[in-house]
């Protein structure tokens, strides 16, 4: 089996896999931080067709990446320009990078990460922001292992009556 990772523009045809990953990665990666009745009640059909209709609609700016490895799509990252205030407008945001749960600590994160930042400066963005739960030890340490560190801003969050606070990571990036 071909075990190289490729990174490619995700197509429509994609939606429906990357749905999958992103409820399977959240049903892991969140379980006991995020209430289990929300992550039982995630739905890979209701998140393909939400990811089908955005991805229709288009938006300028906004990069959707998929990670092939053996032929099948494994991983999905999704970045565009920073959406929150108090940040230059040239600044970058990675919005989402999930994995099939499968493919944890094989360096298809890494490489995806990689090549959204790469993509980023290259165009020219100076800095690249990032939103990660504050419990999610895991993620964070996957983050600073990429450049990443905390800035200090918090945001509160909340699912099904759960506070779930977030933090901000933030890269300088090499113009």
């Amino acid at each position: 089996m071909d075990d190289r990772i490729l990174v490619r523009e995700m197509t429509l045809a994609d939606c429906e896999r990357v749905a999958e990953i992103r409820v399977g990665g959240w049903r892991t990666a969140y379980r006991g931080i995020i209430p289990r009745s929300y992550l039982d009640a995630m739905s890979v059909a209701e998140d393909a067709e939400r990811r089908r209709t955005r991805f229709r609609q288009g938006d300028p700016g906004v990069v959707n990446l998929v990670a092939e490895r053996g032929g099948r799509v494994v991983g999905w990252v999704c970045h565009g320009p920073y959406r929150g205030g108090g940040s230059p407008a040239a600044d970058a945001e990675l919005y989402a990078l999930y994995l099939d749960p499968a493919h944890f600590g094989t360096g298809v994160g890494r490489t995806l990460l990689q090549e959204a930042v790469r993509r980023c400066s290259s165009a020219g963005h100076p800095r690249m922001y990032l939103w990660v739960l504050k419990e999610n030890a895991r993620a964070r340490r996957f983050y600073e292992a990429g450049g990443f560190g905390p800035d200090g801003t918090e945001e509160p969050f909340e699912v099904d009556g759960v506070q779930v606070p977030e933090v901000r990571y933030v890269r300088e990036l090499a113009g």
